[in-house]
């Protein structure tokens, strides 16, 4: 698909830090960074006519909702669950898929794409206090409770809040390539993808930390992946015993040092396989694996492909 045009779609009442995302991702120019120029657009019941947010307030759409129908993407963020939403939103949603958009939701705006009856027979995931409920009401879609999001080829589903995010950036990854997703990430100050491609599982709630110690540890891994990190090591860069290292990580990152070094060199090996015609070999080595044996095995794992078939596809785009 092409990713040029985005529309978010702005119903009545609207969740405000989910629309920001969404505009974070696709509204601002970085083209001086290397990222390809989005034509952003929100679009309301009716242009210019402030909507209610849930959190105090009103958003102004720049257009109407039929505005989104030719766009690439068509994103439909949080809002208020309501028993009916508006026919011509729902119209929209449906035609704009017809004609060959993405349609991305993010949190409770599961329920909205669920009326389209797009989610029947597929996978989707929402917020996990509505898991429940979109069951009950949308009993023709499975839905997950451990996935920051499902991706099913046209239709994206995003879980609460800030998984938003990672659905925007993991769109972005999947049409325009790591090196733009990561980009888009290192400007907004968020990991450029959270633990594991495919398989998104947040085995416990990242707590909140009130400083980021962490943060000088992993810009000396990213700077040096193809380096061997142990533990004790790193705690002694950190001035940590190991014990408190790992305590600290796992806080600070959501995962353990393994498993985070992992995901960082199957980034850097995403993007030598994107944008060079290294061997996997030389892949391998440069993003810290060491052989292309251990590189498919994390690969696979992790995107679910392998090396080789990842660059095919990439480049057949």
């Amino acid at each position: 698909m092409a990713l040029s045009t985005i529309a978010a779609l702005v119903a009545n009442p609207m969740a405000m830090f989910e629309m920001a995302l969404v505009c974070e991702v696709f509204g601002l120019d970085r083209t001086d960074d290397g990222v390809p120029p989005f034509t952003f657009i929100t679009c309301g019941e009716v242009a210019g006519e402030p909507v209610p947010t849930t959190s105090g307030g009103h958003y102004v759409p720049s257009h109407q909702w039929q505005d989104a129908i030719d766009a690439d993407l068509v994103v439909m963020p949080a809002g208020g669950i309501r028993d009916e939403y508006p026919a011509e939103l729902l119209d929209v949603i449906r035609e704009a898929h017809r004609r060959g958009a993405t349609i991305l939701s993010i949190c409770t705006g599961a329920f909205v794409l669920g009326e389209t009856g797009l989610l029947d027979g597929k996978c989707a995931v929402t917020h996990w206090r509505y898991a429940e409920q979109f069951t009950r009401r949308f009993p023709r879609t499975r839905v997950s409770m451990d996935v920051l999001f499902i991706d099913e080829g046209s239709i994206i589903t995003g879980a609460g809040t800030a998984a938003g995010i990672d659905a925007c950036l993991h769109l972005v990854r999947r049409e325009l390539g790591s090196a733009v997703a990561t980009r888009i990430a290192r400007r907004m100050v968020v990991p450029p993808q959270r633990d594991g491609g495919q398989r998104q599982y947040v085995e416990t709630p990242i707590p909140v930390t009130e400083c980021e110690s962490m943060q000088p540890v992993l810009a000396h891994i990213a700077d040096n992946l193809d380096t061997q990190h142990t533990v004790p090591d790193l705690a002694r860069l950190a001035m940590m015993s190991e014990r408190t290292f790992a305590r600290r990580f796992v806080a600070e990152t959501g995962t353990t040092p393994h498993r985070w070094i992992v995901q960082q060199r199957v980034l850097r090996a995403r993007e030598l396989l994107e944008q060079t015609d290294l061997p996997v070999e030389k892949v391998a080595a440069h993003s810290g694996f060491g052989s292309a044996s251990l590189l498919r095995t994390h690969f696979q794992s992790v995107v679910g492909t392998s090396p080789q078939r990842y660059r095919r596809e990439f480049t057949c785009r």
